[in-house]
């Protein structure tokens, strides 16, 4: 296990981020590392990088030869080390939910775990377009775990023209198109999330994508 530490200026606030790699996949350190620096920046929490372990059991739907994505955040939630205040899951396999064809990721909206694909939004001969990908949708997905829901913005708080990171991520295209941060309404919701625990999304239901 190995920790990406929050950056030098930023409040601290309490418990890691837990991140994993599932997959059989070999991992690649550097996408993996890319992926912690971004959230342990846009978040300002420690990241705490775990062994590799392989995809679990029970997750799998012979028939749509996927994996359920709720079934990978429920083995996420009952494995989450003790210290941490949420858990990320990384891993190669294409994830569903019963009512679409396939997701990139899935999070329990003001819960403990989001789980993100690299199935859909790897660039083989691109690492870097692949780490920024994975590292967009970690931040969305995390998002939502601190009650960020989807939104419509169209500026990020450093001011650039871009979807909001809690945009809608429909397609690859739409990802690529994104900002790699929260604008400032959802930095603001965040910040109140933190100090409340909760805040006027609470009546969105339980998991979100």
């Amino acid at each position: 296990m190995w920790r990406v530490e929050r950056p030098d200026g930023q409040a601290r606030l309490p418990g890691p981020i837990a991140l994993w790699w599932i997959g059989e996949a070999a991992v690649d350190g550097d996408v993996v590392k890319t992926v912690a620096e971004r959230v342990a920046r846009e978040f300002a929490r420690e990241v705490a990088v775990q062994t590799p372990i392989e995809r679990p059991a029970g997750t799998l739907d012979a028939k749509r030869r996927q994996h359920s994505s709720r079934e990978m955040l429920k083995w996420l939630v009952a494995h989450a080390p003790a210290d941490a205040s949420r858990v990320l899951g990384l891993t190669d396999v294409d994830l569903f939910i019963p009512v679409l064809t396939f997701v990139f990721g899935e999070a329990q909206l003001e819960g403990v775990a989001a789980v993100v694909s690299a199935a859909r939004l790897a660039a083989p001969a691109d690492r870097r377009l692949t780490a920024a990908r994975l590292a967009r949708e970690a931040v969305h997905e995390l998002g939502h775990t601190f009650g960020l829901v989807h939104c419509d913005a169209l500026e990020d708080e450093d001011g650039r023209a871009a979807p909001c990171v809690m945009a809608r991520s429909p397609s690859v295209r739409a990802v690529d198109a994104k900002s790699a941060r929260l604008c400032p309404g959802c930095r603001a919701r965040y910040v109140t999330f933190q100090q409340d625990g909760s805040h006027v999304y609470r009546e969105h239901e339980n998991p979100h994508r």
